[in-house]
């Protein structure tokens, strides 16, 4: 049997004079090793994506974090800082995949702004602005820092008791994440269970309590130097596992 296909949509990016789609290599990479699978980038062309092939294909699906937010039309708010990225191909892919993966089935793992994307994709909304909610902390990093402190441990989050972020970390009732974004959860979509919280109160990682598959979704980055990390290890090998039985409930279909 051939290892898993995971779909990984894509960004939209401007280099120089032309138009790109783009993944960073690190949630390529985080796929293959971490999980065990095979990534396979998505195109985030929006509505010529054929959905049906995408995921007659699929294993697994994982949304990575991006530079660029959801835009707040689809939670019924206006822009708060035009200054930040935006990329509408992506919306317009990875909200109606979401809804499809999880109604086949499929198992889905989500960072950042993926996270963020499953919560409005099943009607939820998000803080444009996280550090300007009374009594919520900072939780952007410093972009002028070297990519380690960036990426180092930030705050603790409490993990939830009886859900599967505290089965697949052996019943660990906090950890230490990184954290690298200004937008997150505020009100959470019905169907999903909070699964971590940051110490202000933000919901820091959840799944979805009826999934027929895996879920589970992430606001910090267990990508960043994954085998470095016990936690991340174990966040992406319980994906790549359910991939695999993903996989072998399909029959096998790519061996």
């Amino acid at each position: 049997m051939h290892k898993p296909l995971v779909i990984v949509p894509c960004c939209n990016k401007q280099i120089g004079a032309h138009p790109y789609f783009a993944v960073q290599t690190k949630y390529a990479e985080a796929v293959l090793v971490g999980a065990g699978c095979m990534p396979l980038i998505l195109p985030s062309a929006g509505g010529a994506v054929d959905l049906e092939t995408v995921l007659a294909a699929a294993d697994g699906v994982m949304l990575t974090g991006s530079p660029s937010n959801v835009h707040p039309s689809y939670f019924g708010q206006e822009v708060h800082n035009p200054a930040l990225p935006l990329d509408p191909r992506r919306d317009a892919t990875t909200l109606p995949l979401i809804r499809a993966a999880i109604e086949r089935g499929v198992p889905l793992l989500a960072i950042c702004r993926g996270t963020q994307e499953i919560n409005v994709a099943l009607g939820g909304s998000l803080y444009q602005a996280v550090q300007e909610v009374p009594g919520m902390m900072d939780h952007r990093d410093d972009d002028t820092d070297p990519l380690d402190v960036q990426y180092g441990p930030a705050h603790r989050v409490k993990i939830e008791s009886g859900g599967v972020l505290k089965d697949i970390l052996g019943g660990a009732g906090e950890i230490m994440v990184n954290s690298l974004h200004g937008q997150g959860v505020d009100r959470l979509a019905p169907g999903l269970r909070p699964e971590a919280y940051a110490d202000d109160g933000l919901i820091e990682a959840f799944s979805v309590i009826d999934a027929k598959g895996f879920t589970l979704a992430l606001q910090w980055h267990p990508e960043w130097r994954l085998v470095e990390n016990p936690d991340s290890v174990k966040m992406f090998g319980a994906f790549g596992d359910a991939c695999r039985k993903y996989q072998a409930l399909k029959g096998g279909a790519h061996g």
